[in-house]
């Protein structure tokens, strides 16, 4: 009987807990809002319209080319996958940079961390690029240059597994570019630099041998593979392994938390 009510108080208190993060990290999710697009001329709308209008440009350079090499799918619902899921990667992890200096004065509160803040951050961007995409593909669907989702599961296990490869860099990114600056500046470049090597603009399967085989070490080609899976129905699942996304993700997972653990000893607020 005593163990049946220490069990019961445990749980009350795992929600308890739960329910307290879930109230911290979304009152962080309102004031990020705020402080990034206020209320001034279109205000919460650009979230969703920044995206929107970069990606459209994209797909407008792909209107009245044929299918995306060779294959039945329309290049510009390809483009419009592509350049939207990249730019959720890369808004999460070039926005890390800073993001604690920005946001130092939240750590006086005892209830906020370091997770929670960034956390907070992802969302966002994960929100506004899912929104964003979304809308295009709804467009040119409605024009006839695509149809909705062929396996939407496997679409949205892609949309998770970005944004959890996302979350899991922009923690490293943070505690590293913390104390040192000289990292900070790489940032933005890597970033660059990844586009081509995402997979985000090509299928594996037009890769010759032996760099597809590289390519496939590397864990965003394959989960971009996944979301043209999932999106489109001619595209194939050859090359696709989620466990050895899932580790990936694990593996930096772990090293984020413990990367900003330390990060947080090292901050001494005054």
């Amino acid at each position: 009987m005593v163990s049946d009510t220490t069990g019961s108080t445990g749980d009350r208190g795992f929600w308890r807990g739960l329910k307290v993060q879930g109230d911290v990290i979304g009152a962080l999710l309102m004031r990020e809002l705020h402080t990034r697009y206020g209320r001034e001329n279109i205000g919460y709308l650009w979230i969703f319209l920044e995206p929107m209008t970069l990606a459209g440009a994209v797909a407008l350079l792909h209107v009245g080319g044929g299918t995306a090499h060779a294959t039945s799918i329309h290049p510009v619902p390809f483009a419009i996958l592509g350049y939207t899921i990249f730019i959720m990667f890369r808004g999460m992890v070039t926005r890390a940079d800073g993001a604690l200096e920005s946001n130092m004065p939240l750590l006086y509160h005892r209830r906020v961390t370091i997770f929670d803040m960034m956390f907070a951050r992802a969302l966002l961007e994960g929100a506004g690029t899912l929104v964003t995409y979304m809308v295009l593909i709804a467009f040119v669907s409605a024009i006839g240059m695509a149809t909705f989702p062929a396996r939407p599961l496997e679409l949205l296990v892609g949309v998770g597994l970005m944004f959890w490869f996302s979350f899991a860099i922009s923690l490293l990114i943070c505690a590293w570019t913390h104390d040192n600056r000289l990292v900070a500046r790489f940032v933005h470049p890597i970033t660059y630099i990844l586009m081509p090597l995402s997979g985000a603009f090509y299928q594996l399967s037009w890769i010759p041998q032996p760099y597809r085989t590289w390519l496939t070490w590397f864990p965003m080609p394959t989960i971009f593979e996944l979301l043209r899976y999932g999106q489109f129905q001619p595209a194939k699942d050859t090359y696709i392994d989620i466990g050895y996304v899932v580790a990936w993700c694990l593996l930096l997972t772990y090293a984020g938390l413990v990367s900003i653990r330390a990060t947080r000893r090292r901050i001494h607020l005054r």
